[in-house]
């Protein structure tokens, strides 16, 4: 009498060339992301962007800002290109900038990227945050090759604009000085920074705590002159 087989069926072959639930996940990712990148592009051409440079150019930023109904400018459009790390002021690319905006931000259409402002002003006012943003608006403004300097007229706007809201005091004060004193015509990266650190280190109006033997520019050493004489 002949023994009956005992072997026993393996998987189907076609298994093994069946999608995992990861590898679904993935495709369904990889797809949404193209049509949120699809959209933001989209927004970059049919909006704002000039058609012969491919890039927004002043004009396309101003139908931008009064979509997003704030004024040409308000903090926020200097904080938006500070997120797409805008190179160039009043100009943004497709790839470098704007894709890495609206990305960041989660915004494929204005009405999300209007909802992202309060958001990234949060963001901004972060320590750390801020140094970066504030370092980045003084580079914003240098307009020209090799500029490594912003005139005085635009640092006290720069100043109000930045600073103004945090530390109104201070700023009232400075841009008096800045524009009475006849010592200085521009203002470079180290001098910038040090009202940062003026604003955040020492106690105003008494300035009790300004040591001019520390490492101080000289401009704010005339500026604390300037005031303790005022105060006099």
């Amino acid at each position: 009498m002949r023994r009956s087989s005992n072997k026993k069926t393996g998987p189907s072959s076609n298994s093994s060339s069946s999608s995992s639930p990861i590898d679904l996940f993935r495709s369904s990712s990889s797809k949404a992301v193209a049509k949120e990148l699809e959209r933001i592009d989209q927004l970059f051409f049919n909006s704002y962007a000039n058609g012969d440079s491919g890039m927004i150019e002043p004009d396309g930023i101003e139908v931008l800002c009064s979509d997003l109904g704030v004024d040409y400018t308000d903090i926020k459009i200097l904080m938006l290109a500070w997120k797409m790390k805008a190179e160039k002021q009043g100009y943004f690319t497709l790839k470098e900038e704007w894709r890495r905006g609206l990305k960041a931000l989660r915004a494929d259409t204005i009405s999300k990227l209007k909802k992202a402002l309060p958001e990234l002003e949060k963001e901004v006012q972060r320590p750390q945050v801020f140094l970066d943003f504030y370092s980045f608006s003084f580079q914003y403004c240098l307009t020209e090759e090799k500029q490594k300097s912003i005139d005085i007229e635009s640092i006290c706007e720069l100043l109000e604009l930045v600073l103004g809201s945090q530390f109104r005091p201070q700023v009232d004060s400075l841009i008096e000085y800045l524009k009475v004193q006849n010592d200085y015509k521009v203002i470079n990266m180290d001098q910038w920074l040090s009202f940062l650190r003026f604003c955040l280190e020492i106690s105003f109006p008494d300035l009790g705590n300004y040591d001019a033997d520390q490492a101080w520019p000289l401009i704010l050493d005339y500026f604390v002159e300037w005031m303790r004489a005022k105060q006099s």
